[in-house]
């Protein structure tokens, strides 16, 4: 008779809870009790092997923006290293750079980020080759004699490299520095002073425009 009186309690429990959990299951299909699993999140709006440029402040990255009739005078490459964004970026010296970090030391914290049109072709092995291309750069010394070498290396050189020898992808033309508009007083003082009266007019250059410009390329995040 004891075991009887316990009885009814138990059914009506079991049945109030089958009621309440079939009605989570209706109303709130994503709740944790249901086994289902949550949403994903939305995909990162960066992508592994982004480009990003940006505006910066010294008179030397002035100078390039003047010579390159371009705002963009800084660039550096994504990377997602262990679920973390980073900008592996040519200053002194050559170094990764946490990409919040990054974006902080531009003008007004403005930047443009890039992505090939097929990105496609960045296949997993495709960005590991690229980091591992990467990694002989890590702690060089920066360029500001913007010589073809891999001695120094500076920014847009460093990317330039990094797709073409290790994703075989030639983002743009190598051009020489001739070509570029040396006339402005600022420039020329720039040049006076890395080179004197020996401006290595042929030299094989790339800029930050060559790239930003690369029909390669199409704009994914603009915040100018």
């Amino acid at each position: 008779m004891k075991s009887k009186k316990f009885l009814f309690p138990l059914i009506t429990f079991i049945i109030s809870f089958g009621c309440a959990l079939f009605i989570s299951l209706k109303v709130f299909p994503n709740n944790p009790f249901t086994g289902n699993k949550q949403e994903k999140k939305v995909a990162s709006k960066y992508k592994d092997g982004d480009i990003i440029f940006q505006t910066s402040e010294s008179k030397q990255c002035e100078a390039v923006r003047i010579a390159t009739n371009s705002k963009f005078s800084h660039c550096g490459i994504i990377y997602d290293i262990d679920g973390k964004w980073f900008v592996f970026e040519a200053v002194q010296p050559v170094k990764l750079t946490p990409l919040e970090d990054w974006i902080k030391h531009g003008r007004d914290s403005k930047y443009v980020v890039k992505r090939l049109k097929n990105d496609a072709v960045l296949k997993p092995e495709v960005l590991q080759k690229m980091k591992d291309y990467s990694q002989q750069f890590d702690g060089k010394e920066y360029d500001a004699y913007f010589e073809w070498t891999d001695n120094r290396i500076y920014c847009s050189e460093l990317i330039w490299k990094i797709y073409k020898n290790a994703a075989g992808i030639e983002l743009s033309k190598l051009r020489e520095l001739k070509e570029f508009n040396l006339t402005d007083p600022r420039v020329q003082k720039i040049l006076k002073e890395r080179y004197g009266a020996a401006i290595p007019l042929e030299e094989k250059v790339v800029a930050p425009s060559d790239l930003s410009d690369s029909s390669l390329l199409k704009t994914v995040i603009d915040t100018y």
